[in-house]
């Protein structure tokens, strides 16, 4: 019969242990490591070594399959950071001193001397994840590499400028610059070389493909470069310059747009941080008034196994007192947890409030009245079209248009 009892309080303890390491919708991730400076040039490079650098618009990845960790984020949010967290590197980047221009884009152009793509894996306010993959112009690879940042509430209060993930910038952008660090100056020249003959053989395939050779492993290498005063040549760098132009005017709108989501994004991170830890110390709580309560209940029974004829009344007046005291312990444990429902839903309010904030500009380009989200990328796709149309008309090669 004690093996009985003894069995029966050690499951009663089990039950018990399981309410206190029930799901914790937010673990503790303790103190961030501390940020990597930033590696800046010493000198001024020269013009020839310095690389235009094209960031095409992060790719926004799914939000968590699991619920909870998914409350507050939306894939509006997503889709707005897709073109936010691409300005954050394009600063970074501009103040390292490595880069010529560097400049972001909805979709890449054949003509860009280095590329960088970007999709987002994780990002609430707490974490932020990014794999990150980097290219220049002859096919060569850089890397493919994953960025993981993570901050505390400590690292939003007190902030005059700069983004709260900085440190993650910074790895990306010193990653770069190790990568260029190690290239020739024959090399760099090539890949600039490359970018200027992909670009024209966008232009004008049937011209400039033949100055291109394939390489083994997909890239590219020139086989021949166009005389200086090739009339054709000349134009296509007219066109090029052109296109300059119009990237930077679409930069111009996208800064608009980082400046006005800016604050909100940067209250909406912190705001949701603070309720992430009002989860956590919620959950905390609750599970430390079941253990409590389920121990008091555990021990109650465990007193009424021991009592005996003389004993009986006052162990079963304590047994009882027990028991409930630790019921109600454990009900006060998950009242908290209704509390922690309501912070979550706060984390959804948030969100929606997010939305509603940052909503997309509208912006005039030519006369026509067209939003930044889907238009700028609908708007560069016209202007590559329209570059040929312009090449063509001035060459009278139609036959190059698509």
């Amino acid at each position: 019969m004690r093996i009985d009892r003894r069995y029966t309080r050690c499951s009663l303890l089990a039950a018990a242990l399981i309410l206190l390491a029930g799901c914790t919708t937010y673990p503790s991730r303790g103190t961030p490591p501390p940020p990597e400076p930033l590696d800046k040039a010493a000198l001024e490079l020269p013009e020839d070594q310095l690389l235009d650098v094209t960031i095409e618009r992060f790719e926004p990845g799914s939000l968590p399959e699991d619920e909870e960790q998914a409350r507050g984020l939306s894939p509006e949010i997503r889709d707005a950071e897709s073109r936010y967290l691409p300005l954050q590197l394009r600063d970074t980047l501009e103040s390292t001193g490595y880069w010529g221009a560097v400049r972001v884009l909805p979709r890449a152009s054949p003509g860009a001397e280095l590329l960088v793509q970007g999709r987002i894996l994780a990002s609430d306010g707490e974490s932020l994840q990014l794999q990150i993959q980097a290219s220049d112009a002859t096919g060569r690879q850089w890397f493919d590499r994953q960025y993981d940042g993570w901050v505390d509430l400590g690292r939003y209060q007190g902030r005059t400028k700069g983004d709260a993930f900085y440190a993650l910038y910074n790895a990306i952008a010193n990653d770069l610059a190790s990568f260029r660090a190690a290239l020739s100056a024959e090399q760099l020249l090539e890949i600039r070389r490359v970018a200027e003959l992909r670009f024209a053989a966008d232009m004008a395939p049937d011209v400039f493909e033949p100055y291109l050779q394939a390489t083994p492993d997909g890239g590219y290498r020139p086989r021949r470069l166009p005389a200086e005063d090739d009339p054709m040549y000349r134009r296509i760098q007219t066109m090029r310059a052109r296109d300059a132009l119009l990237v930077d005017t679409l930069n111009g709108h996208f800064d608009n747009f980082y400046l006005e989501m800016q604050q909100p994004y940067d209250d909406w991170r912190r705001s949701r941080l603070e309720e992430i830890d009002n989860v956590r110390e919620l959950e905390r709580q609750a599970n430390q008034r079941k253990l409590l309560g389920a121990a008091a209940i555990v021990g109650a029974i465990a007193l009424g196994a021991m009592g005996n004829s003389d004993t009986q009344i006052s162990t079963s007046t304590l047994r009882d007192v027990m028991v409930l005291g630790g019921a109600y312990a454990v009900k006060t444990g998950f009242d908290k947890d209704s509390e922690t429902e309501i912070h979550r839903e706060a984390i959804e309010e948030l969100g929606d409030s997010f939305r509603s904030e940052a909503q997309p500009l509208v912006v005039e380009v030519d006369g026509e009245v067209h939003e930044l989200s889907g238009s700028a990328e609908a708007q560069y796709r016209q202007w590559r079209q329209l570059l040929q149309a312009i090449y063509a008309t001035e060459t009278g090669a139609a036959d190059y248009l698509d």
